[in-house]
């Protein structure tokens, strides 16, 4: 069997001319309180619906999007809006940037919700520092980790 692959434009086409639309109603169930067509058919380990051409793995969501909408640009990638990685209708997908994409996920949550650093001190107040990336950083740790760089080096 092959691997799942978004990348390969030309094979992706081809794959996606093969698919019809008929063929992801028939693989799917619709979800009336969220409107979610739900993926019947193989899901993937990380959660995403997923279909096999031709001995090739496909994400099937994205199939869906070719066969429903329009070919995927090839900078862009496919956001589930509903968050729900097995849905396949195509109003809950949007081509966006990766970006983008991580943005809006919950990427990073886990993260978010940290009110210490590994050391445990507070994420807060003079302690707290925002670098470029947006990423916070702990200013006790830094001057720790400074501390001890100024301590290594040779003069």
């Amino acid at each position: 069997m092959g691997r799942i692959s978004k990348t390969n434009e030309v094979v992706f086409c081809e794959a996606a001319k093969k698919f019809r639309q008929r063929d992801i109603l028939e693989r799917s169930v619709v979800d009336r309180e969220s409107g979610c067509w739900l993926w019947q058919a193989a899901i993937s380990r990380n959660g995403y619906a997923r279909i096999d051409i031709d001995n090739v793995a496909w994400y099937a969501h994205r199939l869906a999007y070719e066969v429903f909408k329009e070919p995927i640009p090839k900078h862009l990638e496919i956001d589930h809006l509903c968050r729900v990685r097995h849905c396949v209708n195509p109003e809950h997908l949007e081509a966006v940037t990766a970006k983008e994409n991580s943005r809006r996920g919950d990427t990073g949550l886990h993260n978010k919700a940290k009110t210490h650093c590994p050391r445990g001190h507070e994420y807060s107040g003079e302690n707290l520092h925002i670098n470029s990336k947006g990423e916070r950083l702990c200013r006790a740790c830094n001057r720790i980790r400074v501390r001890k760089y100024k301590g290594k080096r040779l003069y």
